[in-house]
């Protein structure tokens, strides 16, 4: 079982990615990472707001040169869902064609390139045919049709995360991808809502982030911008957790076979340590959302979801069930045995 680690900039004061993933490498297959303020789909590397970690483009290259030392594939990420006025233009192209050539230079290459633009696939198809192509999760490709309408693209599909519950859906894109030679990867720890309405606004915004962020912007928005966190609000709505994409440590051994590697959220998150060790040894103790990213661990506090608690009928009800959540109470009834209250000890 391999997988797919996000790559952030940690302080002096951290453990670094690298040091991390060494403590795991015969498990890490792929790093993926963003090249330096390059919209993608998380926040810029190396600026923010203008200020500008001039070490940041040193250290990066220094980072991918030690991970390929370990044998471990290197993923560049240019998966921002919205490349403004630019989304065609010869620009981009020659943007992305400059960073490959330079990581060539500098780090010996990279495997795999991820996107959501079909631009960006066709341009790398075009002149670096030596590279696995990958659909990023963004494109919410979860169909046989969906990835055969771009095989001529895509080496590779990171699978719409909403169907990570549907077995036989999943098992139905396997035999697909494997009689046509194309690869599969699932995102596992993504806190997202199941289906969210509001993925593509929130993609794009974050696509947008350096120039969301000069804006005189509505106050509170982005309780527009992240739907979830106001929806937990209700506790009425915190079934929807449960309901969501994630796959718990404990139960990702029953997917060996259907994709060809697992891609962790880490990029943003405090903890990637915790992460790769819980999904690599294939438990947890702890508050399951300190696990995903997003993480709602905030949202639900003082109390959390015991991870510990969770009945042993969980996989196969929530695997085999049709999803019809408005009809159904058991994750509902299941909340009531995973959530725990907080006892804080008086001070003193």
């Amino acid at each position: 079982m391999l997988f797919a680690v996000g790559y952030q900039m940690r302080s002096e004061e951290e453990e670094s990615m690298v040091d991390i993933i060494k403590d795991y490498a015969g498990h890490v297959g792929e790093v993926y990472f963003p090249w330096l303020s390059q919209p993608s789909g998380r926040a810029a590397l190396t600026s923010r707001r203008g200020y500008v970690n001039w070490q940041g483009q040193s250290r990066l290259e220094s980072d991918l040169v030690a991970l390929r030392r370990l044998g471990i594939k290197l993923d560049l990420l240019f998966n921002a869902n919205c490349y403004g006025q630019y989304a065609a233009s010869r620009h981009l192209a020659n943007t992305v064609c400059s960073v490959i050539d330079h990581l060539g230079e500098v780090v010996g290459g990279v495997d795999i390139v991820t996107t959501a633009s079909p631009v960006i696939a066709w341009v790398l198809k075009n002149n670096y045919p030596e590279i696995e192509v990958r659909a990023s999760v963004n494109m919410r490709i979860g169909t046989v049709q969906g990835m055969s309408y771009m095989a001529d693209l895509f080496d590779s599909y990171c699978v719409q995360r909403d169907y990570n519950r549907d077995l036989e859906r999943l098992a139905a894109l396997r035999a697909w991808a494997k009689e046509n030679g194309k690869k599969l990867s699932l995102l596992v720890n993504s806190g997202c809502l199941r289906f969210c309405p509001n993925q593509v606004f929130h993609d794009n915004l974050v696509a947008h982030e350096q120039e969301v962020d000069e804006m005189a912007n509505i106050p509170d928005w982005t309780s527009l911008g992240h739907l979830c966190w106001r929806y937990f609000r209700d506790e009425e709505h915190w079934p929807a957790f449960l309901q969501s994409t994630w796959i718990r440590p404990e139960d990702l051994h029953h997917y060996e076979g259907l994709c060809d590697i697992f891609k962790l959220a880490t990029r943003m998150h405090a903890y990637p340590a915790m992460v790769i060790d819980a999904y690599v040894k294939g438990r947890f103790h702890g508050n399951l959302p300190n696990l995903f990213e997003p993480g709602f661990g905030p949202a639900f506090a003082p109390r959390i979801i015991d991870n510990s608690k969770f009945p042993a009928d969980w996989f196969a009800i929530t695997t085999s069930c049709r999803w019809n959540c408005h009809e159904c109470d058991y994750c509902r009834r299941v909340l009531r045995e995973v959530v725990q209250e907080v006892i804080q000890e008086p001070a003193g």
